[in-house]
């Protein structure tokens, strides 16, 4: 397979201090089922959705602290060490320098100038998401921050993202494309998110009737922050699960309404 376009999401992940907590509130809410844990990549364990890979989440390192559980969104590289480059050069900090991951591939973590976090990839064997867009598996990702005049300036830097804004002077919403393809969405953060929750990216995974998947998260011990509410992009809620992790679900086939008019920014 050809390596993805600069900038394209084709990976996440998250930490969690009970890995089999999490293999049961994922699998309950989104279908998921899951493969051997790698003993030799820290038991990093992908997820599976009608036996394609579509997500994986691993225990914190020997020593390491619990931390906060939080999905961490990769974004394509075709080399790592460029790209690490553009990301100092742009302000932006590095929180784990570009390694190798055997024959998979090659990774990165680092933040924005506001705090907000994400990874790269570049891919080896291991090529990204086998399925999204579809039930299951990832369909849409946000920048969720505190500094979005930051983001808004280092990410198109770092991936040379075209951009536009929509053009309700009352919205600050702004969408990132490679090409005509947009790729991720940008957004301040509402005064009543509370402070001590951090910028960070809000990865949405897809499902068939928003609803009935409210329902699944909080049998299985979720809390719903935000909706359900029905867009032009499909219905879709927020929330955080049993062990903090931030994520959003959307039902794309339920959308509503004319998409909002967007300007170029220049």
């Amino acid at each position: 397979m050809a390596a993805q376009p600069e900038g394209t999401p084709v990976w996440a992940d998250a930490m969690f201090t009970d890995l089999e907590g999490a293999k049961s509130f994922y699998g309950s809410v989104l279908g998921w089922t899951f493969g051997e844990s790698s003993t030799e990549y820290g038991n990093y364990t992908q997820a599976y959705r009608d036996g394609r890979a579509v997500a994986a989440i691993v225990p914190p390192m020997p020593g390491q602290g619990p931390g906060q559980s939080a999905w961490v969104l990769y974004l394509a590289s075709v080399d790592v060490e460029a790209t690490a480059e553009r990301i100092r050069a742009a302000g932006g900090t590095l929180l784990l320098e570009p390694m190798k991951v055997g024959t998979f591939g090659s990774m990165a973590l680092a933040k924005d100038p506001g705090g907000v976090v994400f990874g790269l990839w570049q891919g080896g064997e291991h090529t990204g998401f086998a399925l999204r867009d579809a039930p299951g598996s990832y369909g849409w990702a946000e920048v969720f921050t505190r500094d979005p005049a930051a983001a808004n300036t280092f990410f198109p830097k770092v991936f040379s993202y075209g951009v536009r804004k929509v053009a309700d002077t009352n919205v600050d919403y702004r969408v990132f494309s490679i090409g005509d393809t947009p790729v991720l969405g940008s957004m301040a953060m509402t005064p009543e998110v509370p402070t001590q929750v951090p910028s960070f990216i809000s990865v949405y995974f897809v499902v068939d009737g928003c609803d009935a998947a409210v329902t699944r998260v909080a049998e299985a011990g979720g809390r719903l922050v935000f909706g359900p509410i029905t867009t032009p992009f499909g219905r879709f809620a927020s929330f955080v699960d049993p062990q903090g992790a931030a994520f959003s679900l959307i039902d794309p086939s339920a959308a509503e309404g004319e998409p909002p008019a967007t300007v170029e920014v220049a």
